[in-house]
């Protein structure tokens, strides 16, 4: 009996309820239409259950479908309150959960984000013994990297007796998600040390934790990995190793990948219209959006990000406010914060901040954030502390979020540069009693497939000394070319001294001094931070670049800049 539609199923089912003692005399055919109906694209989830419902004898394999079809469903919320049933409900007519119940049930709260009921399944998995089962704990490594409770992650993969490669691809993709790259890729390789074979999926969790890290030579090796396994023609890591590529300032790479890639879907052409428009190639990401919408493949949300970023980094006002204007119209596509926030800082980078401001009080969205963080910022780069600090209170700014340390650094950052000391002092007070830390920055270089952390002034480094050495030798040299630092950058109430001291071991120039140590002359040096770059690191940057000859390849939170011979590819606007 082959079922395909659900008038099948309903047609053999009522021909079955006119046999007699239809459900002892054909388990089979009854075991076949309630597994298409619950698990079938083409199934009907109310139909399955209605066969649950009206069985006389029960066993878990029922229970177990249903509660896998309600997971995979929109409304998970059902799978739990099954679960419920069955463990509450114990007697001749339902049947006790078993090893296959709970990963479904697992994968439901996941979903739900129900940490707290997550914990408790996991103590019910201990008390009836599955605890060792490894399909379970690969679940349960799943579930608990999905609610960022990674230590209790760790602990259930620290503790298998045998891990299988999807044991490691889930802790790894755990620490990838959870913005740890370094712990991913040093679990990756732990896990070819051990001699586990990645597999398709954890190739996709590597190579973000490459693009999150900067990593190229690790994500090189990877892109080895997927020639040996023949993994090209797979849609989700060709789409990787190009957002991999193009993060880590290969964007020549990312495009070779692209152009190789055979049955090219919407993520395909996102990451690499995304990667152009980092790297400030706008032209060339608008040119290819174009020519994505000539195939026939229809933008989604992410694509005309993507193109929003590139008007914005291009500083296309008019383009930009036509693209956004039109996306209903032309694509279906509802505009969303991001969007918003995209044409915000466009007007706001371009210095139309009256038109930024309108166009905030007049979208259809309330603003959030860090939204508003743009429109003020710009306030400040554009000497209008006045405005920004009437936005702050107009806006109801702190109110937005109060746990968001970012809006109250802002503020902070805004008084400071008006000299507003005091003001400052009682920003950084409101934070201290709500218990907030500003989130420092960090520059990340990789040397010789190792990736090297700095935070600004960091002297934790093993060859620390070396690096401030050199760092010296920088700064001389550079002085006998005119560079000043540029001492408005630090927002402190200091002596000038103190500030240059400050502005000098910012966390890229210890990372680019560090490259310049251990590599030759003539390599490039890839730097990628977590921050915006300020002034005076990337005038300090455009001069190394001339002086000792080499090329520096900086990521900051939103564009590469790529500098050569005393400029920059962003044409010093950023």
């Amino acid at each position: 009996m082959e079922i395909t539609t659900m008038n099948q199923a309903m047609q053999f089912h009522a021909q079955m309820l006119k046999t007699p003692n239809n459900e002892q005399g054909h388990p089979k055919s009854l075991s076949k239409i309630f597994t298409f109906s619950a698990l079938s694209p083409s199934g009907n989830l109310n139909y399955a259950r209605h066969i649950l419902n009206s069985l006389r004898t029960q066993n878990s394999y029922y229970y177990n479908t249903m509660i896998r079809a309600y997971s995979d469903c929109p409304d998970p919320e059902q799978a739990i309150s099954l679960f419920l049933a069955m463990h509450h409900q114990l007697g001749h007519y339902t049947p006790l959960p078993d090893k296959f119940t709970y990963p479904f049930v697992l994968k439901a709260c996941s979903k739900l984000r129900q940490t707290r009921f997550g914990k408790q399944v996991h103590g019910l998995i201990y008390k009836a013994g599955f605890w060792s089962d490894r399909y379970i704990q690969n679940v349960l490594i799943y579930m608990y990297a999905g609610f960022g409770e990674l230590g209790l992650a760790w602990n259930v993969f620290d503790k298998m007796s045998e891990k299988d490669v999807v044991s490691w691809t889930s802790i790894i993709d755990g620490f990838a998600e959870n913005e740890r790259p370094l712990e991913a890729l040093k679990l990756f390789e732990q896990m070819v040390e051990d001699g586990v074979d990645p597999n398709e999926a954890t190739v996709v969790s590597v190579l973000r934790a490459c693009a999150d890290s900067g990593a190229l030579s690790v994500g090189q090796r990877v892109n080895e990995i997927v020639k040996r396994k023949e993994l090209c023609s797979k849609s989700n890591v060709s789409t990787a190793l190009i957002d991999m590529y193009a993060k880590c300032g290969c964007i020549d790479s990312a495009m070779r990948v692209f152009d190789e890639t055979i049955n090219k879907d919407v993520y395909a052409w996102t990451a690499m219209i995304s990667g152009l428009a980092s790297h400030g190639r706008c032209k060339e990401a608008i040119d290819l959006f174009e020519e994505m919408k000539s195939y026939g493949v229809k933008p989604d949300d992410r694509t005309m990000t993507a193109v929003l970023s590139a008007c914005r980094n291009a500083g296309w006002v008019s383009e930009g406010l036509s693209y956004i204007r039109n996306m209903r119209k032309n694509y279906q596509l509802r505009p969303t914060i991001q969007h918003y926030g995209c044409i915000v800082d466009l007007l706001a980078r371009t210095g139309h901040l009256n038109d930024a401001e309108e166009f905030i009080t007049t979208m259809p969205v309330k603003p959030d954030a860090v939204l508003c963080r743009t429109l003020i910022w710009a306030c400040k780069i554009h000497g209008e502390i006045e405005r920004g600090e009437r936005l702050m209170r107009n806006l109801e700014f702190l109110k937005m979020d109060s746990n968001d340390s970012g809006s109250y650094v802002l503020l902070g950052n805004v008084y400071a540069s008006a000299r507003k000391w005091h003001d400052k002092a009682r920003v950084r007070d409101s934070m201290y009693r709500n218990g907030l830390v500003k989130p420092p920055g960090f520059s990340r270089i990789e040397i010789n497939g190792v990736v090297h952390e700095f935070t600004a002034g960091d002297s934790g480094h093993l060859e620390a000394e070396c690096i401030y050495r050199k760092l010296d030798e920088i700064k001389e040299s550079l002085r006998n070319q005119g560079y000043n630092p540029k001492l408005s950058e630090v927002l402190l109430e200091i002596d000038d001294e103190e500030r240059a001291s400050q502005l000098l071991h910012h966390s890229e120039k210890l990372a680019v001094s560090f490259g310049l140590v251990k590599t030759s002359p003539g390599n490039i040096i890839r730097i990628v931070k977590n921050l915006r770059s300020c002034e005076d690191c990337h005038s300090f940057m455009k001069l190394i670049s001339k002086i000792y000859r080499r090329e520096i390849i900086i990521k900051d939170r939103t564009l590469f800049h790529r500098f050569r011979n005393g400029e920059c590819s962003c044409g010093d606007y950023w």
